[in-house]
């Protein structure tokens, strides 16, 4: 579902993602207009300096057509805000993997787990590229592990369908290691927390917690609470689904996980990717799941 923002919602602060288009009429107008409002002062600061008033003085001309040109105006930007879940149904998602059951609940998806079933996986319909991210999550239990898959995939051809792909890790154990980057049924970690305190610190277990993730071009970036935590440079997979994980689980005792507030942006030549230039934390080392 595609939603355009109100305009009180253009008013709000811009981590609150809005539609943004730009549209300027052709080139040639837009040159000449230009052309246009750099002359204009010259004309007006040359009929001073004349000196002569009236019908017989001598007119100032713009040369318009030999103004310099400036260049082309800069590309149109957008920020497109995709309504991924309205807070009542599961409408535009897909369970893939295995069984552990997906329900909404006081306006929030609910992962239970299930013992004896593999990685289960709630995906969107459709895909992203560059886009951010926006979501909250809670978790109860320190033994469930779980995560948010971007840009990822199933396909026939990899694995029978098997979800692959990023995933930024909620993990409420005693590791820490909730907003760093694996890659699901691929290569493994790829971003961790390992000697990075802060970063580790920054969930709360028993209480509602704030991820965002921004994914420009090859870079991904993560934050748990507003604290910086994972930036990783890779180009594997350009665009791909979200999902919500529930991890398989050997607990007999069913655990669950909850995600509300899912709110995604899809960025095109808009200002974010400036955030995504911006210089880059330090970088973990890899280490096994």
């Amino acid at each position: 579902m595609l939603r355009i923002a109100s305009q009180t919602e253009r008013s709000r602060p811009k981590q609150t993602a809005v539609l943004k288009v730009c549209c300027c009429g052709s080139v040639s107008v837009r040159r000449g207009l230009r052309r246009l409002l750099i002359l204009l002062p010259l004309f007006v600061i040359g009929k001073c300096l004349s000196g002569q008033e009236g019908p017989g003085a001598a007119p100032v001309v713009a040369d318009i057509a030999n103004a310099p040109d400036l260049g082309e105006p800069p590309a149109p930007t957008a920020e497109i805000v995709v309504e991924l879940f309205n807070g009542q149904t599961l409408e535009g998602w897909t369970q893939r993997g295995g069984q552990a059951e997906f329900r909404v609940e006081d306006g929030a998806i609910v992962g239970k787990s299930r013992v004896g079933t593999p990685n289960s996986f709630l995906c969107t319909n459709r895909e992203f590229g560059d886009f951010q991210l926006e979501l909250e999550f809670r978790v109860d239990n320190d033994r469930i592990n779980s995560g948010v898959q971007v840009r990822s995939a199933s396909r026939p051809d990899y694995k029978n369908g098997r979800v692959h792909g990023y995933q930024v890790e909620i993990d409420p154990s005693a590791r820490a290691w909730t907003g760093g980057i694996y890659d699901e049924a691929r290569r493994g970690w790829l971003y961790t927390l390992k000697n990075k305190t802060e970063a580790q610190a920054a969930f709360k277990l028993g209480q509602w917690n704030r991820m965002r993730v921004l994914a420009v071009g090859g870079r991904i970036r993560t934050w748990i609470n507003d604290v910086p935590v994972a930036d990783l440079d890779d180009t594997l997979s350009p665009h791909g689904f979200i999902a919500l994980q529930v991890h398989s689980t050997r607990e007999s005792m069913p655990m669950e996980i909850r995600w509300r507030s899912i709110r995604l942006t899809e960025i095109v030549n808009a200002s974010l990717t400036e955030q995504a230039n911006a210089p880059a934390v330090d970088k973990a080392e890899d280490a096994g799941r």
